[in-house]
């Protein structure tokens, strides 16, 4: 009895198996398939779709005008006329027929697969972060994805990450030959962000790298438009003007630049010490300056002092005694008295009559 159940239950767990691996076999092959029909799409995708633009043309030639299209690839143009276009466009046709039916596939596939296909098709992208899709090569209608969970078809959808976050990038010194012809060395930090994950990742192939090398350029040839003492005194007119210029430029990138900073601009040794040598005698020349008008206005205090004390003998004599409190005040062991006034008054006024007898 209990040699038959455990030989039914061995007997069901062996089918259960070759069940198993004959799915597992039927998804493998629908997988290989998928891929094979996914890669030969991709390339006619990418040598005629992609490389391929063909738009209507109006070209002159001997007087005649003749309609066609102008096909452009990566390195060639071609004007092709009449059938040629139609064969263009009917290239055109079966890829977008062929796009179908690898949807439809790729649907069947994830159906098949349920539910370990779920674990492929539903992303998730952060806060900040958006999800640039694109199937079979193409943007995806309605624009980059996220915040949360998207969903992409397996074999025919491939996405980019990109962070909306602002990033900085220090740019190295950058030595530059400024207009009145002087090396200095100028470094600077500049503040970006994509502002439009689709435009940075459809237009340009590395949208970070190539703002960064663009950053260095133009901080080259702002300085070297610009003499020395510009500068360094207009660091901040520098860095808008800077700003603006890269934001003009980064915009078809999707990218936007919210602040651009001027960190340090280092001169040659030589030109440091000639610098501060100017800079010195200019505060000597100022200090001399400063102390020959303190010395004409004190003569002319001294001047209008002697006026009033020559009109008034009371101011004199009020001087006087001025003097010696001050002299009293300090703790000196020698005191020198100076003469009393009337003395002073008697020799003047003896002085005045000698004078006045000799003339």
């Amino acid at each position: 009895m209990h040699k038959n159940t455990r030989r039914f239950l061995l007997a069901g767990d062996s089918n259960l198996i070759g069940q198993c691996k004959k799915f597992v076999k039927l998804v493998s092959r629908i997988f290989l398939i998928a891929h094979a029909i996914v890669s030969v799409s991709l390339i006619n995708s990418d040598s005629v779709s992609r490389r391929f633009r063909c738009r209507n043309a109006l070209t002159q030639s001997g007087g005649k005008r003749s309609t066609g299209y102008t096909i452009s690839t990566r390195n060639h143009k071609h004007h092709v006329f009449g059938g040629g276009a139609a064969h263009a466009e009917q290239v055109i046709e079966e890829n977008k027929t062929c796009g179908k039916i690898l949807t439809v596939l790729s649907w069947m596939l994830v159906i098949l697969t349920m539910p370990f296909s779920l674990l492929v098709c539903f992303k998730v992208v952060q806060e900040y972060e958006r999800a640039v899709i694109f199937r079979l090569g193409r943007l995806l209608s309605g624009g980059a994805k996220g915040p949360g969970i998207f969903f992409i078809l397996p074999c025919i959808d491939a996405y980019a990450r990109v962070d909306l976050r602002t990033r900085t990038y220090d740019i190295p010194p950058q030595e530059v030959l400024t207009k009145d012809s002087v090396t200095v060395s100028v470094d600077a930090v500049v503040y970006y962000r994509v502002s439009n994950a689709t435009v940075s990742i459809a237009n340009v192939e590395n949208a970070h790298h190539s703002t960064r090398l663009l950053a260095q350029t133009t901080l080259r040839n702002i300085m070297g438009q610009r003499p020395l003492h510009e500068i360094l005194s207009e660091r901040e007119s520098i860095s808008q003007h800077m700003k603006a210029l890269l934001d003009e430029a980064t915009d078809s990138w999707g990218i936007n630049v919210e602040r651009v900073e001027i960190k340090d601009v280092r001169l040659p040794v030589q030109l440091q010490r000639a610098m501060a040598a100017e800079a010195e005698a200019a505060r000597e020349a100022r200090a001399k300056v400063i102390a020959a008008e303190g010395e004409q206005k004190a003569s002319r205090a001294l001047r209008e002092a002697s006026e009033v004390i020559g009109d008034s003998p009371a101011a004199l004599q009020l001087r006087y005694l001025q003097t010696l409190n001050t002299i009293s005040a300090e703790k000196n062991s020698t005191i020198v008295f100076p003469l009393p006034i009337d003395m002073v008054t008697y020799f003047m006024r003896a002085s005045e009559a000698a004078k006045s007898n000799q003339i």
